[in-house]
């Protein structure tokens, strides 16, 4: 997530004309440019029928749920960046906690920016770096378990403060890490100076959240819960339970694309369900936290008629198209800010809801040892870089210096790709250049996008993942 920032800047930035590249111009001639300014996109290319109909066999498995398992079994021995939190010892040692929070809570090293553009003391740095409690981490802590209970913000410090690299960007906020979404399992390492604030490991990421966020329970509940049966898995992008007074934390309950949530079990159907009638909609067993901070649990209402499966959706080129398409036009968000989702965050959300798990980075993704990768270096020819790009299939992770993109087919001889991205830069048959704000998820040529004044995103590909067996 955090070196997306390389690509939106890059996206932003207005380059003076210096030549297109070839692969560009050709790329550009069998496009249009349409009102919006986003080339070759016209209504057709806006909706995911379009590009299933491209494909032979849009309903073929490309890995069945054991072996899906397997693979992610196999991320979670391999991957440095993934935890396997049922592998950690029953005590943790201050080395270790203080090395998870250092890490990660970095002090500024360059001027930051408050939302109202003034430069952020360096005093309030300093108060940052105390409310860490570093000197509080005990020599040997037994380790505690917790669930997220809500849509939770993962920051680089125990604040809310958002600080930015340059006085006029309010949009990524360089202490927003990721969210995780209710039932996902955390251990619970540190706490803030205030107590206000949680250092919580999940498994994919290692940051504070506030203690509001978090149940703590044991070992067992916590586990008993991740792997309950039977569930239901949120395959819209977003849907919420139902009203309820009589339980407020589990109230219009955010719960994003991807989240296992499991059923309730032991409650007569024709009772009704925190004053409501359950026969129309799932009853949910759901984790909240009491005014203890424990972990508890009580059934809450999610309507039959939302996106929901009683499993992941089979791995096909079919459901990863409609799947990445349900978040088209969500403003991108940097750390999944603005409820939203960053490049990242979006293509692991889409692959999640089918039940495959990845690295939450970019960075992370793109060299994966868990992941079937191409890498490319500076001895890789245009040539060679191209004929990757005309094999690219539905599915595929292209990645750039801090941006990844979601292959949604080839057309007009070229592939074409979703991605959440800052904007789209390409040249006109004049030899002008074009550049349209997107900031947003987002259709586009791959060919086309410029990386820089003489480099398109196909000269600047670092790896490209494919996801398959």
């Amino acid at each position: 997530m955090r070196f997306s920032l390389i690509a939106a800047s890059v996206l932003a930035f207005a380059f003076a004309f210096a030549g297109a590249p070839l692969q560009a111009r050709e790329a550009n001639d069998a496009l249009t440019i349409p009102p919006s300014g986003v080339l070759g996109v016209g209504e057709a290319q806006l909706t995911p029928q379009f590009w299933i109909g491209l494909q032979a066999q849009p309903d073929r498995v490309i890995m069945d749920r054991a072996t899906i398992e397997a693979e992610n079994a196999k991320l979670l021995q391999l991957d440095p960046s993934m935890h396997d939190l049922r592998k950690l010892p029953a005590t943790l040692s201050r080395e270790q906690v203080s090395g998870w929070i250092t890490h990660v809570s970095e002090r500024p090293t360059h001027q930051r920016y408050d939302v109202e553009g003034k430069p952020v003391p360096s005093a309030t740095f300093d108060a940052l770096v105390a409310d860490l409690a570093l000197d509080k981490v005990p020599a040997s802590q037994p380790t505690r378990y917790g669930l997220i209970v809500q849509r939770a913000a993962f920051r680089a410090f125990p604040t809310d403060l958002r600080v930015f690299s340059s006085n006029d960007d309010t949009d990524i906020d360089r202490f927003q890490e990721t969210a995780e979404f209710p039932g996902v399992p955390v251990v619970i390492a540190h706490a803030s100076a205030d107590g206000r604030w949680l250092f919580v490991l999940s498994p994919r990421y290692a940051a504070w959240t506030k203690a509001e966020n978090v149940a703590e329970g044991s070992a067992g509940q916590v586990f008993g819960y991740v792997d309950k049966s039977p569930y239901r898995v949120i395959t819209g992008a977003s849907e919420r339970t139902v009203f309820t007074r009589e339980r407020p934390e589990l109230s219009q309950l955010q719960l994003d694309m991807s989240t296992r949530v499991p059923l309730a079990g032991g409650l007569a159907p024709d009772q009704p369900v925190n004053g409501q009638t359950a026969y129309a909609a799932y009853t949910l067993e759901l984790p909240w936290r009491d005014a203890a901070g424990k972990l508890q649990f009580s059934p809450a209402l999610l309507q039959k008629n939302t996106d929901t499966a009683g499993d992941y959706l089979p791995l096909t080129p079919a459901n990863i198209l409609h799947q990445a398409f349900k978040f088209l036009g969500e403003r991108y968000g940097w750390g999944h800010a603005y409820d939203g989702r960053d490049c990242s965050g979006f293509v692991s959300d889409v692959y999640r809801s089918m039940g495959v798990q990845m690295p939450r980075d970019t960075s992370k993704q793109s060299i994966s040892p868990a992941l079937e990768h191409r890498l490319f270096t500076d001895k890789d020819s245009r040539e060679a870089r191209l004929k990757a790009a005309h094999e690219l299939q539905v599915g595929d992770l292209v990645y750039i210096p801090g941006h990844v993109m979601m292959v949604i087919g080839q057309y007009k001889g070229q592939p074409w790709v979703i991605h959440d991205v800052g904007g789209m830069s390409y040249r006109k048959a004049d030899g002008s250049k074009a550049h349209v704000k997107l900031n947003a998820v987002s259709v586009t040529p791959l060919l086309p996008m410029l990386y820089n004044d003489k480099q398109t995103f196909v000269d600047r590909m670092t790896s490209i993942v494919r996801i398959r067996h």
